[in-house]
């Protein structure tokens, strides 16, 4: 397989369909014999993976009996859920207790280890120390949308290595640019897409649409960069996806990417994936500094059903969230980083339906 490759393939039986995957581009031909090998799914939160926002564990294991049938025994999954959530319930729920059982792999709790510091230029990034205890790192994301970033794939898949604390600070710097160094520091070897069925709007699922697909690629930039023209988006709609670019990460021009779909008939036919930019409407009902996802998405979840009870409109006033409102006053907040404000929805972070009711209950009175 070449760096300017993505390879692809459709299909329902997700185990196979990886390993086929993997047969044609020879992942254990990457890998030198003996390797420590970290998986890094994407395990955001305790949901299933039919929801829309998590790694299926049949990708994963259809990866596992790739490696373990070319000789690779050193295998550990490595992850990270997002601050609010705890990595163990997602290990249990979505599937990788049992994966763990299964295959006599070892799973690594990022919530749970020490970081080391690596610099890069005038600031440094905290990675987890479970990074460095591999030798070979296979990222398998969730193609996905975003409600900060607009899109989530390769790139940002690896905020699950850093601490919690470093995850608080990302959203504090703008989330593109921390991003971007990060992939600097962290060397992506290997990507399998899960592309079955990402939520296309938002990273915590919900709205499923179905693929039935999973790629394969050596570049996180250029799957990336295939992934947010997919979705409707340029390129300066991601900003962290040219930023890696520039840093060297991998390459941004879509016109070296050469795609082939495994088991296709020869012809390479344009997926087109519903345009599903709706988020516009409801971010600009908020004011939004420094926000860490989980909240984000919870405001964004309960706007949306405001939006469909035909309450939004009556909401005048703009909704204030984020790390930078600490120590602030104003009218309207969410969670506890705008305790100081006149109404609240207390909560780190709060839920959807807490969100919900708070804005309902100010709206109504």
């Amino acid at each position: 397989m070449q760096k300017n490759e993505i390879l692809r393939i459709y299909g329902t039986d997700y185990k196979d369909m990886t390993k086929r995957l993997l047969d044609e581009a020879e992942l254990y031909t990457h890998i030198t014999p003996g390797a420590r090998i970290g998986i890094k799914p994407n395990l955001v939160a305790p949901v299933p993976a039919d929801f829309g926002a998590t790694t299926h564990p049949e990708v994963v294991a259809g990866i596992i009996e790739h490696l373990k049938e070319h000789g690779f025994t050193d295998i550990r999954i490595i992850e990270g859920s997002w601050v609010g959530d705890k990595t163990e319930d997602s290990f249990e729920y979505c599937g990788y207790n049992a994966l763990k059982e299964k295959y006599g792999i070892t799973l690594v709790d990022t919530q749970k280890e020490k970081s080391y510091s690596v610099p890069h230029g005038d600031i440094s990034v905290n990675i987890c120390n479970c990074v460095r205890d591999v030798d070979f790192m296979i990222n398998v994301p969730v193609l996905k949308g975003h409600c900060q970033t607009n899109i989530t794939c390769a790139l940002k898949n690896m905020k699950g290595l850093i601490p919690n604390s470093e995850k608080r600070r990302f959203h504090s710097m703008g989330l593109h640019k921390p991003i971007a160094i990060l992939n600097s520091a962290i060397k992506q070897d290997f990507i399998v897409v899960d592309h079955i069925c990402g939520d296309l709007v938002s990273e915590g699922g919900g709205n499923p649409y179905y693929s039935n697909c999973v790629m394969a690629g050596l570049d996180p930039v250029l799957i990336d960069s295939y992934l947010c023209k997919l979705m409707g988006y340029t390129l300066d709609d991601v900003p962290y996806i040219k930023l890696a670019a520039e840093a060297g990460v991998g390459c941004s021009d879509l016109s070296t990417l050469s795609m082939r779909t495994i088991d296709g008939d020869g012809t390479e036919k344009e997926e087109i994936l519903p345009r599903t930019h709706s988020l516009f409407k409801l971010k600009d009902k908020a004011e939004d500094v420094d926000t860490c996802s989980a909240c984000y998405e919870s405001l964004m979840e309960a706007l949306s059903r405001l939006e469909e009870e035909g309450i939004l409109d009556n909401l005048t006033e703009k909704i204030c969230i984020g790390q930078g409102y600490r120590g602030k006053t104003g009218e309207f907040g969410i969670g506890n980083c705008t305790r100081l404000f006149k109404h609240f929805v207390p909560g780190c972070p709060p839920d959807s339906d807490a969100i919900y009711e708070g804005i309902k209950a100010y709206v109504n009175k």
